[in-house]
């Protein structure tokens, strides 16, 4: 179990915190930490049990990363760039990520499920991140623990399929069962409400789930009305993936009529849904989506990757809330907000969109509005404790002239120096404080060298 948070006095050369309601960064400043709560923002020196005083550093509040996949992205790194294990231009998801992280689940132990998670957890910090949503199979409960141990603000988000083991026919559609098919998604179900009455509210809130049906091609419209169901009842998120793909649009235009999003608008599910991806959405599908009050989860580096443009500034052009996440790639935050802002400014031919400042609320006043949250993504008193330090020394940093700019454009993983959560310093000098970074990644990396062994995924891999 972590200990209880003492006092903590940290000093930003640049501070963002929120001035009369809204974003202002201040100079030279401290912010105390009291607990689990932020105590005060102050010019002068305040006592306190840990003081971080070294120069140069942006406090930002702390970074929200509302979608991430540590597992099934673990099991594509390295295969999967340059258009690799990519069989017949299918999508990866269903070629890749569903066969191999449902036979993988099968073979490992619990110690090695618990290994991988720890290693996701871990890059998931230094990667600046201190509230994470995880969406991940069911089979792989040891996020919950991981996230618990080291100390990450986690919400769960356990998959709910129709079919657990769909399969892309030869016209590249995804199958699920059309009679009974609520069969595999009430087994989902089972499983998600045993792992909510285990795990919501650890650690005084710190530990939550939301409500992850998969998606509109792989799941049953009953079970996405049930799981919509429950989790009005239980106050929690509804995330879900949408329009991901080509095949996903086609597929619902001829079972329903409608665009994915028109299809889950239909069966109620649109109004707060956190929407993960969405390039394939028409100009009507986003403004249907900001008429009821969606958010768009844009992860643009994993689309690059297979050479689509997923831009952050078109979805906000249409008045879509929109936050930035890392969908499991590289788990670096500060170097997903560069790639919205690269890709939003070629795809739109324009240097003004996708602004440094609205990229960072993207990662905090935006993704906390998402999910309700007021208590986070601010420095203010009053707030949580969770903050997120830049170290701005480094020299691809300097000279500087503008802190935000300068996070967005060109700082990264590397550049991260402290990150807080719930008032417990996790992460100081880029170094978790507690973990054994060496151990976690070899038996993190062993456990899916044990999935890439498989011949199913030695044929994966070989195209």
């Amino acid at each position: 179990m972590l200990a209880e948070p003492g006092t903590t006095a940290l000093f930003g050369s640049h501070v963002l915190a929120e001035v009369d309601g809204a974003p202002k960064v201040l100079r030279d400043h401290w912010v105390l930490l009291e607990g689990r709560r932020i105590a005060g923002i102050q010019k002068q020196r305040p006592m306190a049990d840990t003081v971080l005083d070294a120069p140069g550093r942006l406090l930002l509040p702390g970074l929200m990363n509302l979608h991430n996949h540590c597992f099934s992205e673990m099991v594509a790194r390295s295969n999967t760039e340059d258009g690799g294990a990519k069989r017949g231009g299918g999508s990866v998801v269903y070629t890749v990520l569903l066969p191999l992280t449902r036979s993988g689940l099968q073979i490992l132990s619990p110690e090695e499920r618990m290994a991988i998670a720890r290693m996701g957890v871990l890059g998931l910090l230094m990667g600046g991140a201190t509230t994470v949503m995880e969406p991940f199979r069911a089979g792989i409960p040891e996020m919950f623990a991981a996230a618990e141990e080291l100390g990450l603000r986690f919400y769960g988000a356990p998959y709910l399929f129709s079919t657990a083991a769909a399969k892309v026919g030869a016209d590249g559609r995804v199958e699920y069962h059309t009679e009974g098919g609520a069969d595999d998604g009430a087994q989902d179900l089972a499983v998600w409400n045993a792992l909510h009455a285990e795990w919501e509210g650890r650690d005084q809130g710190r530990i939550r789930l939301a409500m992850s049906p998969h998606a509109t091609d792989t799941c049953h419209p009953d079970l996405l009305r049930a799981a919509a169901a429950r989790a009005k009842e239980l106050g929690v998120p509804v995330t879900t993936h949408l329009a991901q793909s080509r095949g996903e649009v086609e597929l619902s235009l001829q079972r329903h009529g409608r665009t994915p999003v028109e299809y889950l608008d239909s069966l109620g599910l649109l109004p707060d849904l956190l929407a993960a991806h969405c390039v394939h959405c028409s100009d009507d599908d986003l403004a249907l989506m900001a008429a009821r009050g969606a958010t768009v989860l844009n992860c643009p580096r994993v689309f690059a990757r297979g050479g689509v443009a997923a831009s952050y500034a078109r979805f906000r052009s249409h008045g879509v809330r929109t936050l930035v996440g890392t969908d499991g790639y590289n788990l670096d935050l500060l170097g997903e907000l560069n790639a919205a802002s690269m890709i939003s400014k070629i795809q739109a031919g324009a240097r003004d969109v996708a602004t440094s400042p609205a990229l960072i609320d993207a990662v905090t006043r935006d993704a906390a509005a998402a999910i309700h949250r007021p208590d986070l993504g601010a420095i203010r008193v009053g707030a949580t404790a969770d903050i997120t330090s830049v170290n701005l020394l480094h020299p691809h940093l300097q000279p500087l002239a503008d802190p935000l700019r300068a996070v967005v454009a060109l700082a990264n993983r590397a550049n991260i120096d402290a990150v807080i959560v719930d008032g417990r310093l996790l992460v100081q000098n880029g170094r978790h404080v507690a973990a054994d970074e060496a151990r976690i990644t070899a038996e993190g990396a062993a456990a899916i060298q044990r999935i890439w062994d498989l011949p199913e995924a030695q044929a994966i891999f070989a195209g």
